[in-house]
């Protein structure tokens, strides 16, 4: 059974604040261990999410610290709501800056979803210091994810597929059913575990909607934003660090694409999750913390 923890549980040995181009961003950090392993700077999801669906992460907390920020007009940071901090090269920007502002020279990097963009990027354009990289359930290439998402609707009942077409039809989509079939969408694709951890429900009563929306679009198979055909495929080639690449069985970032991603980066090992969907280190914790723990102890000593 998921452990269900509230932010009010969840700890951190020490957190503040960072200035980045925009604002201040905020940071938690876990206690530094006795050890030499590498730190692990966690990189959340959105675009306008926050870092505290992420909480199983903080398992790893015994044999590295795990550092955790929320981006720019995300969770307890800044929300200057620019649109003009709304782009790709701002995010690389502000990991450099939490890096910097910690000390993290030498650094192992998680991404999920949108984080995985980010991340992605990072490693192909400012590798130095990086040792190793993960990359959770990322978005590559914005057509691929709403070519697969789309297949993904047309697996729900027809009544569903119905009321869905009929409301965006209608321009509808704020409509108590809509919502209702969206939510359908999520507990296959999102996350499987019923009811959702409540560390996963904060994430999204604190989800920055503008931001979201600005960036991406209405809904996760629906991109009408920034991000539109996006692809950073072509830029794959050039991650010269090890990397694991995780998706769940039902993921929205789906096995095929993770797998056909994985094959255009050098080093690089894919883990599909069973029974999971987009957040498979919530739905499949303990397999999936051991496979982080075997994946970054290769690197778990610093020079």
């Amino acid at each position: 059974m998921e452990k269900c923890v509230t932010k009010t549980e969840w700890r951190f040995e020490t957190e503040g604040f960072i200035e980045v181009q925009g604002g201040r961003v905020w940071y938690g950090a876990t206690r530094p261990t006795q050890n030499t392993a590498t730190p692990l700077l966690v990189l959340h999801g959105g675009p306008g999410m926050s870092h505290d669906y992420l909480y199983p992460l903080t398992d790893l907390a015994d044999e590295r610290q795990v550092v955790f920020y929320d981006q720019l007009d995300a969770g307890r940071s800044d929300r200057p709501n620019e649109p003009r901090n709304w782009v790709l090269s701002r995010f690389l920007d502000e990991v450099s800056a939490v890096r910097d502002a910690l000390g993290l020279s030498k650094v192992c990097v998680f991404g999920n979803s949108w984080g995985g963009t980010v991340a992605a990027a990072y490693a192909a354009t400012r590798p130095d210091g990086l040792d190793r990289l993960v990359l959770s359930s990322p978005l590559i290439s914005t057509d691929r994810w709403i070519a697969d998402n789309q297949r993904h609707r047309e697996q729900l009942p027809p009544s569903v597929q119905e009321i869905m077409a009929s409301c965006e039809a209608a321009g509808q989509i704020e409509a108590d059913e809509y919502q209702d079939a969206v939510a359908l969408f999520y507990s296959r694709h999102f996350c499987r575990v019923d009811p959702w951890p409540l560390y996963v429900n904060e994430s999204f009563d604190v989800l920055n909607e503008q931001c979201y929306s600005s960036m991406w679009g209405p809904n996760e198979f629906t991109c009408d934003g920034v991000l539109m055909g996006y692809d950073g495929s072509a830029s794959l080639a050039s991650i010269e660090v090890p990397v694991l690449m995780t998706c769940g069985e039902f993921d929205e970032a789906t096995p095929a694409a993770c797998r056909a991603f994985s094959a255009l980066i050098p080093n690089c090992e894919c883990e599909v999750f069973a029974d999971s969907s987009h957040l498979a280190f919530v739905e499949a914790r303990a397999s999936y913390i051991a496979t982080l723990r075997r994946f970054l102890s290769a690197i778990a000593t610093t020079d």
